[in-house]
C-alpha cells in the first residue's frame, strides 16, 4: 500500500466500485426526500440510512446509503450503478430547487472488517475531512470510511472487494447488476429489513405501488440467501421439483440473493443444475 495514503485510510482497502453523489444546497434534503424511498427530512444531521431510487412503477433502480452530512449536504454512497448517469437523471428533476447534484470523484470509499472507532449505528463520526460509518454488527463488524482521495490510490484488491460484496449479501443487502435494475419492488428485495423505505412519508416515485403492496399485504415473494456453485450469474433461475420458482437478483462468488416465493414447497432448490442451499441472513444492518 502506498506510503502517501492518508493515515486515516491505512488498513482500509479502497472499494473501487463504490461512487459518491453529492446533493448540496438549501433544498438538498427536501429534494432527496421527494426523490428517494426513505424519510430524509426525519433523518438527523450526521446520521445515515438505507434508501433507494425507484421507477414510477415502484421498481428498484438503485439501493444506496444516504448520509445527511449537515442541513445542506446529502451524500449518496452508491455501491452499484453509473453515478454519472444517475446524477444526470436526477438533474432533470431539480427545476428551481436550490440544490447542486455532483459526482464526487475527489473522494474515495474504503472499508475494513473491523469495528468502527467512533461511529455507532446510524451515527456518523467526523474526523476532519474523513467520515466514518458503522456498516456492521457484533456478528460481522465492518467500517466504511469516506475522505479525500490520495495522490496515489492503492491498486484494487479483488479478493477484498469480493469478500465485502459477500458480506453485503450475508446482511441481505442486494447488489444489483445492470440486468437486475428496475426488476424488483423494495419488498421483493427485502429493503424492509434495512428500513430502506417509508410508507408514511409523502409522495416519491413509486410510492403508490410500495404503499399498496405494504397495506394490502400483496407481497408474495421475498429475498433469500443461497449458497450456489461458483459462476452463477444474476438473472439465473432457481428451480424446485423441475420448475422455475425464482430468480437470482444478486451474486457474489458462491453466495446469491434470490427472489423466491414466501411459501416454498418441499424439495431441494437448484441453480444452473447444481443444488443450492439456504443460508440464514444476518441481522443488524438496519439503520
Amino acid at each position: 500500500m502506498p506510503d502517501n495514503l492518508p493515515l486515516d485510510f491505512i488498513g482500509f482497502p479502497r472499494l473501487s466500485g463504490h461512487a459518491l453523489l453529492s446533493l448540496r444546497g438549501l433544498d438538498a434534503a427536501v429534494f432527496a426526500h421527494a426523490q428517494f424511498s426513505s424519510d430524509v427530512t426525519a433523518l438527523p444531521e450526521r446520521h445515515w440510512q438505507w434508501s433507494a431510487w425507484l421507477s414510477a412503477k415502484g421498481r428498484t433502480l438503485a439501493v444506496f446509503q444516504l448520509l445527511k452530512v449537515d442541513a445542506e449536504h446529502v451524500l449518496l454512497v452508491l455501491a452499484d450503478g453509473d453515478a454519472d448517469a444517475i446524477a444526470s437523471q436526477l438533474q432533470r428533476f431539480v427545476f428551481r430547487r436550490k440544490v447542486k447534484v455532483e459526482v464526487r470523484s475527489d473522494l474515495i470509499v474504503a472499508g475494513s472488517f473491523t469495528a468502527p472507532e467512533a461511529a455507532s449505528g446510524a451515527a456518523i463520526a467526523v474526523d476532519g475531512e474523513t467520515l466514518e460509518l458503522d456498516v456492521g454488527s457484533d456478528a460481522l463488524p465492518r467500517t466504511l470510511k469516506i475522505g479525500p482521495a490520495p495522490a496515489e490510490a492503492p491498486a484494487p484488491d479483488a479478493g477484498f472487494e469480493l469478500a465485502w460484496r459477500q458480506s453485503d449479501l450475508r446482511y441481505g443487502l442486494p447488489r444489483l447488476a445492470a440486468d437486475q435494475r428496475e426488476q424488483w419492488t423494495p419488498q421483493q428485495l427485502g429493503l424492509d429489513r434495512l428500513n430502506g423505505y417509508s410508507v408514511k412519508k409523502g409522495c416519491y416515485p413509486g410510492q403508490e405501488i410500495v404503499a399498496r403492496t405494504h397495506f394490502l399485504g400483496k407481497a408474495k415473494r421475498a429475498l433469500q440467501l443461497l449458497r450456489v456453485a461458483d459462476g452463477v450469474e444474476s438473472g439465473a433461475k432457481v428451480q424446485q421439483n423441475g420448475a422455475d420458482i425464482g430468480t437470482v437478483a444478486s451474486v457474489a462468488g458462491d453466495l446469491a440473493l434470490a427472489v423466491l416465493p414466501l411459501e416454498l414447497a418441499e424439495g431441494a432448490l437448484s441453480v444452473g443444475g447444481v443444488e443450492a442451499h439456504g443460508v440464514p441472513l444476518l441481522d443488524g444492518l438496519a439503520r
